[in-house]
């Protein structure tokens, strides 16, 4: 519980399925916390869609709770920081809602980041091969914007005409909590193709891709003002927004952030150099974050961007589509799935924690574990392969699966499941030591990765020391050091990471006869990943 005189900063997540709130004190400790669930769209074609009006209406519950639950007074709330998925709002005149979709719904004015309706519109910009791509690993994905963008002008161009704005969705919500039309350096560099470290858009580009009015009206629907994370924006909360949420009017508001990259902030500054540690959010998706003083080019590995993590340096993005979420998937198509659901729900644990008792059932530790999956394999790229191949037609593969159907095998499947996340994750590593960008530690953030077994199996698949941070949330803490910086607490990013993160448990990765064994699983993966590409 809050002391009424402690001073106290906000921070703002909103995932993909709810947005959530977080109070922390000045030492990085969390105080309270609350989350407000979001409702998702799926539509014909890969469409996947949401409300910014009921994304804005979770955001005001959760700050509501949060406040509720630490007895804190709005004047304790000194700054607050926004993240988000990096989902496209689309707004007409006087922030109206535009149907994106075929449902006609206005209220459905969400493309949400792992929509893939624009895919052929990214093949055609990456056919075009402008020079701004080489700033996204050399091919832009139809996760990212302009493609989007493109689809909309194609395929609605009513919507697309009548648009007052386009925004990343941690653009919007600080632009609803302070009517301030600036755009973060973090969303548009890594989504629009802005060159931060020339401050500027290239208006051939989006001349060459089919959206030249976008250049021709100053970049004004995208962002004709562009700032770094950590800079505060106009006054302030607005007098609605503080009403809306429960603050005082005037709060400090920083520029906003991706949700992966909010993870960054708060992890990747642990222990000293954050240029050593890479940060790793394993969510619904899965996301690595590599920072470097002088700029790497790396094909299938987004950026480098400038700017777009930590101000003044250079920052290479890659991940893969489906991570949690293809472990979902492996699990929900085993027969045994409602057998496990069932078992789960009545004693209240998640459906893994269920699984993860009967794996360590049948081994003797952490890393012993991965025997277990012997003779089964998984490539999960259930959604396309983000990094290191850009491709988006990949599919998943499993090699060695069996007509049993018993909770037991669904565990193994499972396993397999988490140790191709891990297998995946270390080629990206790879990929980027080979571009001269090596780490020396994995830090960890993110539902996924709150699993002790998950940790392990993922040190050990992958040959380096993995570290969970000490805060149970660093996706919120990072969102909340935003405002710290925002409400001048510190001189910058950098300083606050290294006051308010701080180190929990290092997993190191085996050695003997487990890494062997990963070494050979990983090679398996690599030629089932081959062998898939090429029957395609």
């Amino acid at each position: 519980m809050s002391r009424t005189d402690e001073r106290l900063v906000l921070g703002i997540d909103v995932g993909t399925g709810s947005a959530r709130a977080g109070l922390f004190d000045l030492s990085g400790h969390m105080v309270a916390s609350a989350k407000a669930e979001l409702e998702i769209w799926r539509g014909p074609g890969a469409m996947v869609e949401q409300s910014s009006a009921q994304i804005w209406d979770a955001v005001c519950r959760s700050v509501r709770a949060a406040m509720h639950e630490a007895k804190a007074s709005p004047r304790q709330v000194v700054g607050i920081g926004f993240d988000a998925t990096c989902s496209l709002v689309v707004l007409g005149e006087e922030g109206v809602s535009l149907p994106v979709g075929p449902s006609e719904d206005p209220a459905r004015d969400v493309i949400v980041w792992m929509d893939h309706r624009a895919v052929g519109q990214a093949e055609r910009i990456n056919a075009d091969g402008h020079d701004v791509l080489k700033y996204v690993g050399g091919r832009i994905s139809p996760e990212m914007q302009t493609p989007k963008l493109l689809w909309l002008k194609e395929n609605r161009p009513q919507v697309y005409a009548k648009a007052w704005a386009f925004f990343d969705l941690a653009d919007f919500l600080t632009w609803k909590a302070t009517g301030d039309l600036s755009r973060s350096t973090c969303t548009v560099t890594c989504k629009w193709t802005y060159l931060a470290h020339e401050r500027r858009w290239d208006p051939t580009y989006f001349d060459r891709i089919g959206l030249g009015e976008l250049a021709n009206d100053g970049f004004v629907r995208i962002g004709a003002h562009v700032v770094d994370p950590g800079i505060a924006l106009g006054a302030g909360l607005t007098e609605a927004a503080a009403a809306d949420l429960g603050l005082a009017p005037g709060t400090a508001v920083s520029t906003g952030m991706i949700d992966a990259h909010a993870g960054g902030i708060g992890t990747v500054g642990i222990e000293g150099d954050p240029f050593t540690n890479m940060g790793y959010v394993f969510g619904t998706s899965s996301c690595t974050l590599t920072s470097t003083v002088e700029p790497n080019f790396m094909p299938g590995v987004w950026g480098p961007y400038y700017s777009a993590l930590i101000p003044g340096t250079w920052l290479n993005e890659a991940g893969q589509s489906a991570a949690g979420a293809a472990i979902d998937q492996l699990v929900e198509c085993h027969p045994a799935a409602g057998e496990a659901q069932a078992l789960a729900r009545a004693r209240g644990i998640p459906v893994s924690e269920l699984l993860t008792e009967r794996l360590l059932a049948r081994a003797s530790s952490l890393s012993e574990v991965a025997r277990v999956a012997e003779g089964l394999h998984v490539v999960p790229e259930f959604l396309g392969n983000r990094s290191p191949f850009a491709d988006p037609h990949a599919r998943a593969a499993i090699v060695g699966l069996g007509m049993e159907r018993d909770l037991d095998s669904l565990a193994v499947l499972y396993l397999a499941g988490v140790c191709g996340v891990g297998y995946g994750l270390r080629q990206i590593i790879e990929t980027q030591a080979k571009a001269g960008a090596s780490v020396e530690r994995i830090v960890i953030s993110g539902g996924a990765g709150q699993s002790r077994l998950i940790r392990q199996l993922l040190a050990d698949a992958v040959g380096k020391p993995l570290m969970a941070p000490q805060a149970a949330e660093p996706v919120l803490l990072g969102a909340a050091t935003l405002g710290a910086v925002a409400a001048g607490l510190f001189p910058d990013i950098r300083a606050a990471m290294a006051t308010l993160s701080h180190p929990g448990e290092t997993c190191l990765p085996a050695g003997g006869e487990i890494a062997s064994l990963h070494d050979r699983r990983f090679e398996a993966f690599k030629r089932l990943q081959h062998l898939a590409r090429d029957i395609r």
